[in-house]
């Protein structure tokens, strides 16, 4: 009997999947050349889009999306994660999100800011970019990453969207390099870190640079002005001067005044994208004015976790308010990791290393979804996700998918359904975790496996005082279920049968850089 026309294609797109598995534990199917191979969940799939085309004939609009980014607050600072009050800073508002949403245990962002800010803006690894550390005060790069690389904003403003960024940005400040240049609508912040303004503010921290006057007066041309404003098309202006400590005090009230206003005009309107982006808790944490001492701890640091959660609540209720709660999709996460390093300025986490590493205290950070009446609250789970991730679920959302050039790699993957549907499953096979221009480590299922790794020589000099090693004859390997704290490589004696599929998955992670070229923007170190 001859075989059905049907019949012979679907035996032929089986086999060209097949063909395509680079292990037997392969569980991934490649969609795109240029895209993340994903695992297929056809029934959560179809779960989630109905649940989009339901919300889409109730609104008669796409949705709005919300990204909360803290600034390296660690896994467990937030209370719904073990600490909040145990840790001397409750986040009553944060953990409300995680009850009525959410928690993914399992999130992965890069060690340093700069990177993981490129990760979230690109859905691309920083490596990919060029964008692979934190740009510093004086830096200047050879290249803009912004003439190759495309934003979510940029991408979303074709299907109506207004889009901002609120707050710290870290990803080039040079002539069209900020928000408002790169596809976003409007920029209100900082065009890098919050320590850019107290290196000339705090003399006692300072002093060997403030009070040398060689040093200070080449030093303080760097200075910069205060919090800047832009509109696209627009050029840049000063929308808050900070020359003082009680002005820089004010950095994150001033950003959520500027968020609440952005809510406000766009509702009933334009479906927004709006990232809020706090300057807490980086180091030289000074919160607001009335809120020393308001922690438990009463420590600058756990003072600007409670404002920090205060805030989320403000513009929580400002959703509510407007009438877009039900139509938001809300998202809290982390940069990276807690910076040990800063300490007392430090956040937590209870994992083994911190900021600037690939042990799992620098890469493993929150992430909470909430969406009234779309996800299934007190939700949490374990399986992976990472960062770039949701650069694809907000153009998934946006209806822009189709849009993605096709002469860039794209790392991250569509977790729209993994959100939406109840109990839903990652569509992510493996995380993969460079530092800098270094791959470092993957996770894949609970497995963390270390091709060089991070050799910290002084407690809490995650950043200043570590050396990054090769392996030796075997990975380093840790069953994270038991393990977490990464103490103990098993590698060679419980993990043999994992090791070719892990690095079955590490080649042709590398391989992709071969057809799809990475920027050099000329950062060097």
């Amino acid at each position: 009997m001859k075989k059905s026309i049907l019949t012979v294609f679907l035996l032929a797109l089986c086999w060209n999947m097949n063909a395509q598995k680079i292990s037997i534990f392969d569980e991934t199917v490649v969609e795109k050349e240029n895209m993340e191979p994903a695992i297929p969940r056809p029934e959560q799939e179809n779960i989630a889009s109905q649940k989009l085309k339901d919300f889409s004939n109730r609104s008669k609009k796409k949705p709005n999306v919300l990204i909360f980014l803290v600034d390296d607050l660690g896994w467990g600072d937030i209370g719904c994660n073990g600490g909040g009050v145990a840790v001397g800073a409750p986040t009553p508002n944060v953990d409300k999100l995680a009850r009525e949403g959410k928690r993914f245990t399992s999130f992965y962002s890069t060690p340093t800011c700069t990177s993981s800010r490129a990760a979230l803006m690109t859905g691309r690894q920083p490596i990919r970019s060029g964008l692979t550390r934190p740009l510093l005060s004086g830096d200047k790069v050879t290249t803009n990453p912004w003439d190759v690389e495309v934003t979510q904003a940029k991408l979303l403003s074709s299907a109506g969207y207004k889009s901002a960024l609120i707050g710290k940005w870290h990803i080039g400040e040079a002539e069209n390099m900020l928000p408002h240049e790169v596809g976003f609508d409007y920029f209100y912040g900082l065009p890098a870190v919050q320590s850019d303004y107290t290196q000339f503010l705090v003399e006692r921290q300072y002093s060997d640079m403030i009070n040398n006057k060689e040093l200070h007066d080449k030093a303080f041309q760097l200075q910069p002005e205060g919090l800047l404003m832009g509109r696209k098309g627009g050029g840049r202006s000063v929308g808050f001067e900070i020359k003082t400590i009680e002005e820089l005090r004010q950095i994150d009230e001033k950003l959520k005044d500027e968020s609440i206003k952005f809510i406000k005009e766009n509702s009933g309107k334009n479906p927004f994208y709006l990232i809020h982006s706090f300057t807490a808790i980086h180091n030289d944490t000074y919160c607001g004015e009335e809120y020393i001492g308001k922690s438990p701890a009463a420590m600058p640091v756990k003072d600007a976790i409670v404002q920090m959660d205060h805030i989320v609540g403000e513009i929580m209720q400002a959703l509510k308010d407007s009438g877009e709660l039900e139509n938001t999709l809300v998202l809290f996460t982390s940069d990276n990791g807690a910076n040990e390093d800063v300490f007392p300025d430090s956040g937590y986490h209870p994992w083994k290393g911190g900021k600037g590493t690939t042990w799992e205290g620098g890469v493993r950070v929150p992430l909470i979804a909430y969406w009234k009446d779309m996800i299934e609250p007190g939700q949490e789970t374990n399986e992976l996700i990472d960062l770039t991730d949701l650069y694809m679920v907000s153009l998934r959302l946006g209806g822009v998918m189709n849009q993605l050039p096709n002469n860039l790699y794209f790392d991250g993957i569509d977790q729209t359904s993994y959100l939406l549907a109840k109990d839903g499953r990652s569509k992510r096979q493996c995380v993969f975790l460079w530092n800098g221009t270094d791959f470092c480590a993957m996770r894949w299922k609970d497995y963390k496996v270390h091709f060089q790794v991070f050799d910290i020589k002084e407690t809490r000099r995650n950043i200043d005082a570590s050396n990054l090693s090769r392996i030796g004859t075997a990975p380093w390997c840790y069953n994270l279920n038991v393990d977490p704290k990464e103490m103990g490589s098993e590698g060679h004696r419980y993990f043999e049968w994992g090791i070719p599929a892990v690095n079955a998955f590490r080649m042709r992670h590398l391989a992709t850089m071969k057809k799809y070229p990475n920027t050099d923007i000329g950062l060097g170190l």
